[in-house]
């Protein structure tokens, strides 16, 4: 009659607790986590029993399961995946680089095809033939650089509008590499058109 209040609700605590401890419990079962459902505990099992038993086996498992990714990653390369693409590859960045480089015309993808024209022209017995073929590989490296310098230029502007709070690093070295290679020889594989703005 004269308790506190606060003593009168530790002792209805205390008998609460009393009550419950009445229950069944399973003294295996770790405290504060539900018994696995019947389907959960036979998956379990199952990948328990599935685990390699010898040295061969775990290595031959192991190499399917590698064969399996190289593959997924090759189809990825080839649709533009982005789940399954390699680390350098991944990221709205990179993807960015990459549709950024394909939407235009590069002087460096025609580096390959002018190469072997001026290869050719320097073969020749010519004199004539042979100084034009020297300029024309001072005129190539000029463009290529100057592209590419207009192009990293172009590219660092538009990374720092669309990705400002993102890691962009690497990002136009990434893109210009990409421009190095012929259009038809890119991987992954270009996504935009010709014109297209990314």
């Amino acid at each position: 009659m004269f308790r506190s209040r606060a003593k009168e609700e530790k002792a209805l605590a205390d008998k609460a607790v009393v009550t419950d401890s009445k229950q069944t419990r399973d003294p295996q079962a770790p405290k504060g986590r539900p018994t696995p459902k019947r389907s959960e505990a036979q998956s379990q099992r199952r990948s328990v029993a599935a685990t390699p038993s010898t040295r061969k086996e775990a290595s031959k498992r192991q190499r399917d399961e590698r064969r399996t990714q190289l593959e997924r990653q090759r189809q990825a390369l080839a649709t533009g995946d982005e789940r399954y693409l390699p680390a350098r590859d991944k990221g709205p960045v990179r993807k960015f680089a990459r549709d950024f480089i394909d939407s235009r015309f590069n002087v460096a993808e025609f580096f390959l095809p002018m190469a072997v024209v001026i290869l050719v022209l320097s073969m020749v017995r010519v004199g004539s033939l042979q100084t034009i073929a020297l300029l024309l590989w001072l005129v190539v490296i000029v463009l290529i650089v100057l592209d590419s310098i207009l192009t990293g230029f172009r590219m660092r502007k538009q990374l720092a509008a669309r990705f400002p709070d993102q890691n962009r690093r690497g990002a136009v070295a990434y893109a210009l590499m990409r421009s190095l290679q012929m259009r038809r020889l890119r991987l992954p594989k270009p996504q935009v058109k010709r014109g297209e703005r990314p």
